[in-house]
């Protein structure tokens, strides 16, 4: 479902990601892991369209995103770090506007909304502005948004941050979900149990270029140890080598 050959962007001298071949199939739940200014969040804008890449590609259910962007996004929900909303806008009302965009009907938007609101438990802000809810219930606003139009790909950065733990639980609980329903979750994350408890498979990024992939065990195997996902990932970057391609922008 997410296919990158040779996937590169480099910002004047600075290569930020550096030939990245990616084959990510439906249905698979994949964490993206990196340190700080791997490049993890290029890769997003790259794949999202946001970015244009230096040389390669990236598919999105066979649509390269740059060639074909409105086919390859009909696929989409993309969930940034930092995510935009309209304050002046209730919940309710954002979820309009997203439906719009996704071209969905009116009642459509509001009776799958009204499902996503009882999941997330976003039923008590309806009558609220969305410039008074706390950081922890934008953010839910904001997933519960992202899964209104059924996407067959989702990509989020960060979704954890300013979460209380119940509300961390539905979340992992409904991106799971997702993809063991055949959706295609691209999950890039700092927090490693996170990714060691959901993921299919995880992907390491380090100055650029993907140093691992694979299943835990494939990564433990990788880093000639065992034991939890930290050891693993802090083996594998740490030998990296020094001259390998310089970070850009994370």
């Amino acid at each position: 479902m997410i296919h990158t050959e040779h996937l590169t962007k480099r910002f004047g001298t600075l290569t930020a990601v550096n030939d990245l071949n990616l084959r990510i199939a439906p249905g698979e739940f994949f964490a993206f892991l990196g340190p700080n200014a791997a490049g993890k969040t290029t890769t997003i804008k790259l794949l999202t369209g946001l970015l244009k890449p230096t040389s390669g590609r990236a598919l999105i259910g066979g649509h390269d995103i740059q060639a074909d962007p409105i086919a390859a996004r009909k696929l989409i929900s993309y969930v940034p770090d930092l995510p935009f909303l309209y304050d002046k806008l209730e919940p309710m009302e954002f979820m309009q506007l997203v439906g719009q965009l996704y071209g969905m009907q009116r009642q459509e938007v509001l009776r799958t909304g009204e499902k996503l609101f009882d999941v997330f438990d976003l039923t008590e802000t309806r009558g609220q502005l969305i410039e008074t809810l706390s950081h922890g219930t934008r953010q839910r606003v904001v997933i519960a948004s992202a899964l209104l139009h059924d996407p067959k790909v989702i990509i989020i950065d960060e979704p954890m941050v300013g979460l209380d733990p119940r509300s961390a639980r539905v979340v992992k609980d409904v991106l799971k979900a997702r993809s063991q329903a055949g959706t295609t979750v691209f999950l890039s994350t700092h927090i490693l149990h996170i990714a060691e408890e959901l993921a299919d498979r995880i992907g390491i990024l380090n100055r650029g270029r993907l140093i691992a992939a694979g299943t835990m065990n494939e990564l433990r195997e990788a880093s000639g140890g065992g034991g939890a996902l930290e050891d693993a990932f802090l083996a594998l970057t740490s030998e990296q080598p020094q001259e390998q391609a310089a970070a850009g922008p994370a």
